[in-house]
C-alpha cells in the first residue's frame, strides 16, 4: 500500500510512517520544511517538500497520483494565530482532499479533534475557536466527498508511552488523554478497515485493545 502523509513531520505522522513502513507499506510524508526531511527519512518515509498552503492543485495531484490512501496529519500548530488555522487545518484537507479525488486515491483519513462538530464554549479563546470552527469546516468538507473516508478526532494528545488501550467509538466519547503512539496505532488499523468507511469517530485512552475496539465499530 502506498501511503501519502500530509504534515509529515508531525509527531503523529512520524510515528505512523514508521508503523507502515516496518508492515512493508511505503508512505510519502509531505514536508512544509526541506530541513524535516532526514528525520522523515529515519522514519521510513519518502519526504516530499510541498508547502499545502501555497502549493499548486496540479502538484497536489502528481504527488498523490498513484497512491492508496491518504492521511491528513496537517495542522498549523501552537503559536499560529486565527488565519493559520484556516489555511491549513481547513484549506490544506480541502486541497489534499480535492487532490485525492482528482487522482484517484480513494481512501482519506482525516484527523481532527475531539470538539469539532460542536460550537466553542461562550468566551473561548478566539485561536482556540478558530481552529475548532476550521476543523469542523473541514469535516463536513469531507463528508460531501465521494471519497472513502473516515475522520479521527483524537482528545488530548500527550508524550507518553502508547498502551494499546483504548475508547474507539462514534461521538460523543467525552473529553480525556491519548498517547500520540496509540493514535499512530489507531490509523495504522484503521486504513484497511473498510468498514470505518463514511464514519467519525472520537479517541480516547480506555480499556479495550485497539484491533477489538476498531472491530466492534461494526456491531
Amino acid at each position: 500500500m502506498r501511503v501519502v502523509i500530509a504534515g509529515g513531520h508531525g509527531k503523529i505522522a512520524l510515528l505512523l510512517a514508521r508503523s507502515l513502513t516496518t508492515a512493508g507499506d511505503e508512505v510519502v510524508a509531505l514536508i512544509r520544511n526541506p530541513d524535516h526531511a532526514a528525520d522523515v527519512r529515519a522514519a521510513g518515509a519518502d519526504p516530499v517538500p510541498l508547502d499545502l498552503e501555497n502549493a499548486g492543485t496540479d502538484d497536489l495531484v502528481a504527488v498523490v497520483k498513484g497512491s492508496d490512501s491518504v492521511v491528513f496529519a496537517a495542522g498549523a500548530g501552537p503559536g499560529s494565530g486565527v488565519d493559520r488555522k484556516y489555511t491549513v487545518d481547513l484549506g490544506g484537507s480541502v486541497r489534499l482532499a480535492e487532490a485525492a479525488g482528482r487522482a484517484g486515491a480513494r481512501r482519506f483519513v482525516q484527523i481532527s479533534t475531539v470538539g469539532a462538530g460542536q460550537p466553542p464554549a461562550p468566551g473561548t479563546d478566539e485561536v482556540w475557536a478558530a481552529y475548532i470552527d476550521a476543523k469542523t469546516q473541514a469535516e463536513n468538507d469531507l463528508r460531501d466527498r465521494d471519497l472513502d473516508w473516515t475522520i479521527l478526532r483524537p482528545g488530548r494528545l500527550v508524550d507518553t508511552a502508547g498502551t494499546g488501550m483504548v475508547t474507539l467509538a462514534r461521538p460523543i466519547v467525552g473529553r480525556g488523554d491519548v498517547p500520540r503512539p496509540d493514535v499512530a496505532a489507531v490509523l495504522t488499523a484503521l486504513l484497511p478497515a473498510a468498514h470505518t468507511f463514511g464514519t467519525t469517530l472520537e479517541l480516547v485512552s480506555g480499556t479495550t485493545p485497539i484491533s477489538q475496539a476498531i472491530a466492534q465499530l461494526t456491531q
